[in-house]
């Protein structure tokens, strides 16, 4: 669990699932950007740790064996319907989503953090809006995470 208080908002989070969009967030052109793997190992053990893809480079389940997380797909048309029903399941108050694109606006604005990456594929403007923080690529977002101090920082009043 990762435990945050943002002051001056009376904000308190207590996260204990990550929601993680797959292209464009996690890999480039299929390919899993430098660093993940690092990165969402120091995670696992303070968050349950999800892959949620419409598998558009087919590379979703080796990326999720490498990664050691679940894989969910979702429907490449109305993915986003069910990303943000997947957060509901799960417990959208106890839930960090990270995403990019327009299939993840809902996910993100579900869920209690939400987290937009521009990353070489970009964001979707709509994505941007739904966020509630903006990182200019994946590790810069997994790093928020490992050093919540920085989530703090950037949301307080």
């Amino acid at each position: 669990m990762i435990q945050i208080s943002i002051p001056g908002r009376n904000w308190e989070m207590n996260f204990e699932h990550l929601v993680l969009d797959l292209n464009g967030t996690l890999a480039v052109d299929g390919l899993l950007i430098p660093g993940v793997r690092e990165r969402i190992e120091q995670l696992k053990s303070r968050l349950k740790v999800y892959v949620l893809t419409a598998d558009t480079f087919g590379a979703g389940a080796a990326i999720a064996r490498e990664l050691g997380t679940e894989l969910f797909q979702v429907r490449g048309r109305d993915g986003g319907e069910d990303k943000r029903d997947f957060i509901k399941q799960i417990g959208p108050e106890k839930t960090v989503a990270i995403g990019n694109g327009y299939n993840d606006i809902f996910m993100l604005r579900e869920a209690a953090l939400g987290i937009a990456v521009i990353g070489a594929e970009g964001c979707a403007v709509e994505a941007i809006r739904h966020a509630d923080i903006v990182v200019r690529d994946i590790n810069d977002a997994l790093d928020c995470l490992n050093n919540p101090m920085r989530i703090i920082a950037t949301l307080r009043s």
